[in-house]
Parts: structure tokens; C-alpha cells; sequence
């Protein structure tokens, strides 16, 4: 990974990860595992063999300019929980309802499970200067008095203080994300985040040497010590890639 981090969370079972700055960590639900990859990461994330069912997100968030060069690292912490009208909102990166997840972000964001019992109502406060996400979990979900199937998600362009959910006969479980918009262009190509074609290709170039051919242990992706070995990265595509913003 390049540019960008992952924030793991989990509604069933249990995840290992490694990674290059030796972090070994098991992670469960209402536990977070934010890794930041900055400059340059590698890592390992595999089921437990108690696990029989996974279940959960994997978020990626583009790192702005200023921080992706930074040097890489790893988090894990369990989430602050908050309530609203009956409603158990589990709150795993910014702040919400009064609670702060201890989660590192690099531009205003929030990220937040809520499990809301069936025929119930609630109103969320919001900051007018994010757009939001409602992905819908499970349950029969309205938001702000749209229709959300469950594996859908809802979307709120910026402007909004609050946000109206309503569940119907089945209880309800649900991700709020939400954030400035993200005002830079960006190129996402495989697990690089850069600016633009020549810069992935670089970023590319750099993973099939230093960690596929094991060149240098020591560059900025580092190396984790896993029996199957590092994942060589796709050929590039025949044409350029664009920036998008």
C-alpha cells in the first residue's frame, strides 16, 4: 500500500494481520485496526481458523498530500460507544455524539456502526460541511425518507445538520462514513494512491524489485516474514490512467 489507510472493522469473526512495522494483532468486533501505509507498506491479513463466518468492511481513505509521504504505521483500539433515542452507535474513527474514537485521521472524517431495534426513528446530527454514506448492513432502512436495501448505500452531499433513519419490522445495522469532500485529484490503482500514471508506475516498479524480488528488505515497503510470500502486483494497463477528483 501506498497513500492511503485501512480501517478494518468487523461485525462477525476475527482477523490476524501483520505487517512491516512489526505489528502482529488480532482484531474482533467493536475493535478498530487502522494502518496507515504513508509512504510505503506491507502487510498480512488472514481468518483465524475458528472463524466459520467473516463479516465486516474494509474502509480505504485517501491520504491528502501533505501526510502520504509519511512514515508508516499501525493502530489498533476498541471503539467508544454512544446511544441515541434507543439507538447503540458505536463511533470508530472521529467523533460523534459527544465521543471521540482515538483512531489518527488526516482530514475531518467520521466512521460508525449503528444497530437500531426494528419500528424505531432517530435523528443524527450532522456536520454540514461533510457529505455522508449510510451503508445499510441488514434491516429495512429509510434515510432521510429514501429506500435503502440492505448492501446499498445512501448518500448525503454536504449542507445537511442532521439525518433522519427509520427502520421498519426488522432491526437495522448500519455504517455511517462521512468527511470533507476530498478536494485532490487522485490516481487508485491496484493498492497505490498517487497523482497520477507515471507516479503508480513507479510505485509499481518499486513493489515488483524491492519486495517480489526481495532487492531490499530495508526500502519503503519493508518486509513481513509470511510462508506464502508477498502478492506480485498486476501489469499495468495499455493505456493511462487518469486522475480523478
Amino acid at each position: 500500500h501506498t497513500g492511503l489507510q485501512t480501517v478494518s472493522w468487523l461485525f462477525e469473526g476475527e482477523i490476524e494481520h501483520y505487517d512491516s512495522v512489526g505489528s502482529h494483532q488480532l482484531i474482533n468486533p467493536g475493535e478498530v485496526n487502522l494502518m496507515t501505509a504513508g509512504r510505503g507498506i506491507q502487510h498480512v491479513e488472514v481468518s483465524t481458523p475458528n472463524t466459520k463466518r467473516l463479516h465486516g468492511v474494509q474502509l480505504w481513505v485517501a491520504l491528502p498530500d501533505s501526510a502520504r509521504h509519511t512514515l508508516p504505521f499501525f493502530e489498533h483500539h476498541v471503539a467508544p460507544r454512544a446511544s441515541v433515542g434507543g439507538a447503540s452507535v458505536t463511533v470508530f474513527v472521529g467523533e460523534m455524539l459527544g465521543v471521540t474514537a482515538p483512531t489518527t485521521v488526516f482530514s475531518p472524517l467520521v466512521g460508525a456502526e449503528i444497530v437500531i431495534p426494528a419500528g424505531m426513528r432517530i435523528e443524527l446530527p450532522a456536520n454540514p460541511e461533510f457529505e455522508y454514506g449510510v451503508l445499510v448492513d441488514s434491516g429495512d432502512v429509510t434515510v432521510n425518507g429514501e429506500v435503502v436495501e440492505p448492501a446499498h448505500l445512501a448518500y448525503t452531499p454536504i449542507g445537511s445538520s442532521t439525518l433522519e433513519i427509520e427502520v421498519g419490522d426488522q432491526p437495522a445495522r448500519l455504517l455511517l462514513i462521512g468527511g470533507v469532500p476530498f478536494g485532490e485529484k487522485l490516481v487508485m490503482w491496484w493498492n497505490f494512491v498517487g497523482r497520477d500514471h507515471d507516479e503508480i508506475e513507479a510505485f509499481r516498479a518499486k513493489w515488483q524489485s524491492e519486495v517480489v524480488d526481495e532487492t531490499n528488505r530495508e526500502g519503503d515497503f519493508g518486509f513481513v516474514a509470511y510462508p506464502s510470500g508477498p502478492l506480485p502486483a498486476p501489469e499495468m494497463p495499455t493505456v493511462r490512467l487518469r486522475a480523478r477528483g
